[in-house]
């Protein structure tokens, strides 16, 4: 008798071997959602859940349609080398937002969208099968001709798209990820990759020297959309590449947060989009504690920093300052001192900043010191505590300055990935910084807990219960300001 096929009346998704429920139900196989993943040294992330809000540009499109949400991959009609990747990668399920975003991505004629979302909800896995799954690379000339463009506003963060889109396609036979970063002293050579992923102001510089050579592109991604588009240079800068670009390319902006503002310009930059977004009320970070320290002046200010360099390195720590020159002057009088510490800010040259963070991912350096420039997007699964040495906020001359909620959104976000817990500590040295932390505590409806310095050890015990314990809610020693 012939043996028994065990994929007999299997399709070729199910023949493709997924993590095993042993692996699913282990802390090492907590369901990935969004993000660098833990090869990368980002988090295993896992999803609370949110409502999805979806605005659909066609209006005829019918939300009955089974294609209108998704609850497995198996549905989208993936290959099996893309779904490989998946399952390689822990996605075992689509997240919330990707069970309406991926089909109104994918769809054929391909629509712009217009995505909002926290991180660890799926942004990243969403835009990056969209692209996988457009992508030809049949022939010789396809492989080495730009398909895809995604713009980051840091190398920082463009490098860990690409490494993600790398390591989701590592089955996706002859797939090429390049990067367009600034590169010191070298004549660029051109890009011959199916994606690529940049910063607008080289990604221009490339398209301009034709080292980037952009009519075949399919995809223009925008992650952390309201950042660049917010920023005169940079969004100048997206619009210009946008110029060059194919009248018929797919327009993909994605961010955490988009004010109202932001979202007109988006829908300009991206027309006739589809718009998908987690309800507004829900764009809290759950799962950090969020506290305040008063401090007398911002020499006071640093003394305090000190005394938490223990609590700082009992995991990964990011300290963010509102200019390089207090990232500078802090790391320098720390390092004098005998503490082990990194700085990383956009004075930094393209090399080392990518050695400093590389470091700081892999363990190397267990405290960094930087400014907004790593408030956004970036994933590393060890960071257990986020130190507000400034508060962010808004400065224009001649103009008082105001709470920045979304930097502190953001800011925050870089601890208690989904699935762990974090600390996040704003430091307040005047009346100033006091309101506008009242401001931002108003604005998302959150607590954000005083700390009484009067006893450090308690201080220090209180937190490492924290950081070691997702469940701890003890109350930590209260101000009585």
């Amino acid at each position: 008798m012939a043996a028994e096929n065990p994929n007999e009346g299997k399709s070729l998704a199910d023949r493709i071997t997924k993590p095993d429920a042993t692996q699913e139900s282990s802390s090492a196989g907590i369901p990935n959602v969004d993000g660098a993943s833990e090869s990368l040294g980002g988090s295993n992330l896992q999803e609370p859940e949110y409502d999805v809000e979806v605005k659909l540009s066609d209006l005829q499109a019918d939300p009955n349609n089974p294609l209108f949400s998704v609850k497995s991959f198996e549905d989208l009609g993936l290959s099996p080398s893309i779904l490989q990747g998946l399952y390689a990668m822990k996605f075992l399920k689509p997240s919330k937002i990707q069970e309406r975003a991926l089909p109104l991505l994918m769809h054929n004629p391909p629509t712009n969208m217009i995505g909002q979302s926290q991180s660890g909800t799926g942004k990243t896995a969403a835009f990056t099968l969209n692209i996988l799954s457009r992508l030809e690379l049949d022939t010789e000339e396809m492989r080495k001709t730009p398909q895809a463009l995604i713009l980051a506003p840091s190398r920082e963060l463009a490098r860990q798209i690409g490494g993600v889109i790398s390591e989701m396609g590592r089955f996706v036979e002859n797939l090429s990820v390049g990067m367009a970063v600034p590169t010191e002293g070298k004549r660029p050579a051109r890009l011959e990759h199916a994606v690529v992923c940049g910063t607008p102001g080289t990604v221009m510089d490339l398209i301009k020297k034709r080292v980037l050579i952009v009519n075949k592109l399919k995809v223009l991604v925008l992650d952390e959309a309201d950042n660049m588009l917010d920023q005169q240079g940079l969004g100048d800068q997206c619009i210009r590449v946008k110029g060059f670009l194919p009248k018929t390319i797919q327009v993909v902006l994605f961010s955490a947060t988009f004010d109202d503002q932001i979202r007109l310009y988006a829908a300009k930059f991206a027309p006739n989009a589809n718009e998908i977004s987690l309800k507004q009320e829900e764009l809290t970070v759950e799962g950090i504690r969020q506290f305040y320290l008063d401090c007398d002046n911002d020499d006071d200010k640093y003394n305090v920093l000190v005394k938490f360099y223990g609590l700082l390195t009992v995991a990964s720590s990011i300290i963010f300052v509102q200019t390089r020159q207090t990232a500078a002057e802090i790391e320098k009088r720390m390092t004098a001192e005998g503490h082990t510490v990194a700085s990383l800010t956009g004075g930094v040259e393209g090399s080392l900043r990518d050695k400093i963070i590389d470091d700081f991912r892999e363990g190397r350096a267990k405290v960094l010191i930087t400014t907004n420039v790593l408030a956004r997007g970036i994933d590393v699964s060890t960071v257990s505590m986020v130190i507000n040495y400034d508060i962010p906020q808004h400065f224009a001359p001649g103009q008082p300055r105001t709470a920045d909620a979304q930097t502190y959104l953001h800011r925050i976000g870089r601890t208690g990935r989904f699935g762990r817990v974090g600390v996040a500590i704003s430091f307040v040295s005047n009346k100033e910084e006091w309101q506008m932390l009242m401001d931002i505590q108003k604005y998302f409806h959150t607590t954000i807990e005083g700390i009484n310095t009067r006893d450090w050890d308690e201080v220090e015990a209180m937190v490492k219960k924290i950081i070691k314990n997702p469940r701890a809610r003890g109350d930590f020693p209260m101000s009585t300001a």
